[in-house]
């Protein structure tokens, strides 16, 4: 079997295979990982689907960095018997995958955006915010947080294809940063160069989060309430430092070992996960991670996130 993730640069995938590996070596499986140079090599990915193929693999695992630029791939393995699973991020439509396992993107997002509007409280009528997304190209997971967020705000996100509706004068701006750190530092210094009143600012994921960094540097950082989503222990210690005001925890370990253990049922029985509408997505969980709690959703603090990231 193979497991293809988006990138080995993001400690989040990096997680995922260690977990994945461990899995399959348990079960006594053969387990081959391959990774794109970076968030977005589509390109890198679909050698990878060839290659998987050309090698008599029974099932792929995949984090897919462009669900579109794959359907084609994806498509022609299924065709060939092979099962196939989406890790983290869900194809558009779900069921051109078998079965997906992956965190509620779209509750992870609400449950951080409910999170800053009660924090913010009278203040958020005059929020400030700006969204530090993956990239220019709408991948699915990037969609789902970032409308979560904005719904979980309080934010009407107009058009369900689009990001958000742009007409709504609280959002003064976003910038794609690859998921990097230093994507999420130079979009971070660019936004407030553009837009000095910036007073909330949402991160796609930890490592752009970098970008209170940018904030710091530049003597504004207290002024300046970050929340993102994740969940590593190097996340939930900024919580804790206060650094960000919160992250949403994800178990990419979990994830894996669920997508090992299904591609190794499906060696043996020859039965797949489901391809029921409606019940083709697993979700593997989330959990809101602050030391200041708000009213109206639940949360843990930094201590348990420690004890439980990534898990």
């Amino acid at each position: 079997m193979g497991l293809i993730t988006k990138t080995d640069a993001n400690p989040f995938f990096v997680k995922m295979k260690e977990g994945a590996l461990r899995r399959a070596v348990a079960l006594g499986v053969e387990l081959r990982t391959f990774a794109g140079l970076y968030d977005g090599d589509s390109e890198s990915q679909v050698q990878a689907i060839e290659t998987l193929l050309a090698e008599g693999a029974q099932g792929i695992l995949i984090t897919p960095s462009d669900p579109a630029a794959l359907d084609g791939p994806v498509g022609r393995a299924r065709q060939a018997g092979v099962l196939v699973i989406a890790l983290d991020t869900p194809f558009d439509p779900p069921n051109a995958v078998d079965a997906t396992f992956a965190t509620d993107n779209f509750r992870a997002g609400e449950l951080v955006g409910m999170w800053s509007r009660a924090r913010m409280g009278a203040a958020a009528t005059e929020a400030r915010i700006v969204t530090l997304d993956l990239s220019s190209v709408q991948v699915t997971v990037d969609v789902l947080r970032n409308q979560g967020f904005l719904e979980g705000f309080g934010i009407d996100i107009g058009n369900p294809r689009r990001m958000y509706d742009e007409d709504d004068p609280r959002i003064v701006g976003s910038g794609a940063t690859m998921g990097t750190e230093a994507g999420g530092r130079s979009a971070m210094e660019r936004l407030m160069r553009e837009h000095p009143s910036i007073n909330l600012v949402y991160a796609i994921n930890e490592p752009a989060a970098g970008a209170y960094a940018a904030l710091r540097a530049l003597g504004v950082a207290d002024n300046v309430l970050i929340v993102t989503i994740d969940g590593s222990c190097s996340g939930v210690s900024s919580v804790a430092a206060g650094e960000f005001g919160a992250t949403v925890m994800q178990y990419p370990l979990r994830m894996a070992t669920l997508g090992v253990e299904a591609v190794v049922e499906f060696f043996e029985t020859g039965r797949r996960p489901t391809n029921t509408p409606g019940l083709d997505f697993h979700d593997t969980g989330t959990a809101l991670v602050t030391d200041v709690p708000a009213p109206g959703g639940p949360s843990i603090g930094t201590g348990r996130g420690l004890r439980d990231c990534w898990g």
